[in-house]
């Protein structure tokens, strides 16, 4: 399955739209539920233990109220009880008991509930965040980050939210009004049917209600996404939008998103508040009708004053799960459309992954080989075409040729950022794709032209590059790479030191100071292929000796892939390939290559500068 950034799903109408959604979302959930079921059992032995105490806690009234009325001397049915004092106090304290039961059960369903809940949305989140770090190169080339980090939190935040707020509560009054229905049933049946005429009006009013809310909400949703992105695209891109004064236009575009978002929140909140004062009115009618109704029966002599109070109650309380779903179905609804956004990254298949019989744990000694291998990022547009090279394990090979080439598509294939169409890659011999992706790429350590480092320590920034994870690097380790790297002066001249925290994507240090990090990096990885992607461009002269000092130091004995436009890298290696157009159109010394191409480089500044 090719992977797809966002994958349209045609919905269904009404509540049938929301439901699905979330229902989604279950098989993701499922996994954790285990770990999870101690809490689920005592929330559903809770929930089962407050239902029987709201069926319980009216029936004191109706004891209390016919033993005052028959006490004033109104007919009522044969076996009343007729000591007033002993039924008042029995009945208060058994009102007591019922309210103290049925507030800890509430209390420990809320609990049991909330923390299972959020537990098992907080995993789904680690889930997705591990499943978005698997998708492939194609995958990320074409999201929006910002959008994507709204699914990872703001969407499984929602999910967790609604999860305490709507679908708790909502649960345990649809149970309540199970309970509470076979109950009225019993007690008058022909009054039952009065309250029960409004649920048919209930669901054919709400349904074209909640189909809307949820249609605005998954557009509401999709807005914020859109939101998120803009202000991510402009944070990350301060320095160009401040050198450019393009804060006028960025404010621009975020205030018009942000409009859009303001408007389909305030249409979803009117279409929730109508469907909720339209449900006031269904219950205000039942209520009516009922107590009309059960006046007659109670004069009938077919019901008694406390037993028309207790059905009344049953009423109110029947009638709450259609107020909390009129109150909460927008809420539900967003849970819906951010269930449908998770799900959907979630279900997403990474273009690139392992196997089944790939194999793990080899150790490859760095000979590198390409057979007739084609690559395109988009189907008819060929970035390879089919490319034979050969590195020998040790050998130091640059890679030169045009702007779009094909260079770095090279290495991207080295690493299995991409799969090829068709041919092979191997390293020694095997090829990549009967090895596990974590194998290949722990043999393979790159250093790029930019550098990015993360928010967190120096140590931490070195220690990253250890393919089994940066604590399984010592301090003695990290100091060694940095010596190698040239890195250690400047390092340990900081304020803190190897503990010193830079900022985000290492802006508080300088080019040359985040490139032999970053070299310091590709040392504590060990691999035994090194990439350089125009690792010394854009570097002034001094630190660029000091650089190439520290990739010298990096490079010797590995098989070192240098991909460049600068002549004394190019020269440095021991062999030289020329790609044009997606092929090996050359490769010899560097000194004969570039004295058959002559005629396509121009030399300037010691750079090479391809005018084919």
């Amino acid at each position: 399955m090719s992977e797809s950034p966002l994958r349209k799903r045609r919905k269904p109408s009404g509540l049938r739209q929301a439901v699905p959604g979330l229902k989604r979302l279950l098989p993701h959930v499922r996994p954790h539920l285990r770990t999870q079921r101690t809490l689920i059992a005592g929330g559903g032995a809770a929930m089962a233990l407050e239902v029987v105490m709201r069926l319980l806690e009216p029936w004191p009234m109706k004891f209390v109220i016919d033993g005052v009325i028959g006490q004033l001397g109104a007919d009522l049915p044969q076996g009343q009880p007729t000591d007033l004092q002993q039924v008042l106090v029995l009945a208060c304290l058994g009102l007591l008991g019922v309210v103290l039961v049925r507030a800890a059960a509430s209390y420990a369903m809320t609990v049991c509930f909330a923390l299972a809940g959020n537990r098992l949305l907080t995993s789904v989140r680690a889930d997705a965040f591990a499943h978005l770090q698997r998708l492939s190169l194609s995958f990320h080339d074409k999201a929006r980050t910002g959008d994507l980090v709204q699914r990872i939190t703001s969407d499984v935040g929602r999910l967790k939210e609604v999860a305490v707020t709507a679908a708790l509560p909502l649960l345990g009054n649809v149970l309540t009004l199970v309970a509470m229905l076979v109950v009225v049933v019993l007690l008058d049946w022909q009054l039952a049917l009065c309250m029960l005429v409004v649920f048919p009006i209930f669901f054919l009013t709400g349904r074209r209600a909640t189909s809307r809310i949820h249609t605005v909400s998954r557009k509401q949703r999709k807005a914020e996404g859109a939101l998120a992105t803009l202000a991510t695209e402009t944070l990350g891109s301060m320095k160009v939008v401040q050198a450019y004064t393009l804060e006028s236009e960025m404010q621009s575009r975020f205030a018009s998103d942000n409009v859009k978002t303001l408007k389909d929140g305030v249409k979803a909140k009117k279409l929730s508040a109508g469907l909720e004062r339209s449900t006031d009115v269904l219950v205000g009618l039942a209520t009516a009708i009922v107590l009309y109704v059960g006046a007659q029966r109670v004069l009938a002599g077919a019901l008694t004053p406390g037993e028309l109070v207790v059905f009344v109650t049953y009423l109110k309380a029947a009638f709450k799960p259609m107020r909390d779903l009129a109150k909460y179905t927008g809420r539900i609804a967003q849970a819906a459309a951010s269930a449908e956004r998770v799900v959907d990254l979630l279900e997403t298949e990474p273009a690139v992954r392992d196997a089944s019989w790939a194999r793990s744990g080899r150790r490859v000694s760095g000979h590198v080989e390409l057979s007739d291998v084609w690559l395109s990022y988009v189907p008819g547009h060929a970035v390879l075409r089919g490319v034979d090279l050969r590195i020998a394990a040790g050998e130091r090979v640059a890679v030169v040729g045009p702007s779009g080439a094909g260079k770095s598509s090279i290495a991207g294939l080295l690493l299995r950022m991409h799969d090829p169409d068709s041919g092979a890659v191997r390293l020694d011999g095997w090829d990549v794709q009967d090895l596990t992706v974590h194998d290949v790429r722990s043999q393979v350590a790159m250093v790029l032209q930019e550098s990015l480092l993360f928010a967190t320590s120096i140590r931490d920034n070195i220690a990253m590059g250890a393919p089994e994870g940066a604590d399984t690097v010592t301090l003695e380790q990290v100091v060694e790479a940095a010596r190698i790297a040239g890195a250690h002066e400047f390092i340990t001249a900081l304020p803190q030191g190897y503990d010193t925290v830079v900022s985000e994507r290492g802006t508080t240090l300088s080019g040359g100071q985040r490139q032999r990090i970053a070299i310091a990096r590709a040392v504590v990885r060990d691999a035994p292929v090194v990439v350089l992607d125009e690792a010394t461009t854009g570097l002034d002269g001094e630190t660029e000796d000091e650089v190439t000092a520290a990739l010298d130091r990096l490079t010797r004995g590995r098989t070192t892939i240098i991909i460049t436009h600068d002549l004394e890298a190019a020269r440095s290696a021991d062999r030289l390939v020329w790609i044009e157009g997606g092929r090996v159109v050359d490769q010899g010394t560097p000194d004969d290559v570039l004295t058959r191409h002559e005629d396509q480089v121009g030399v300037a500044g010691g750079a090479l500068h391809a005018v084919g």
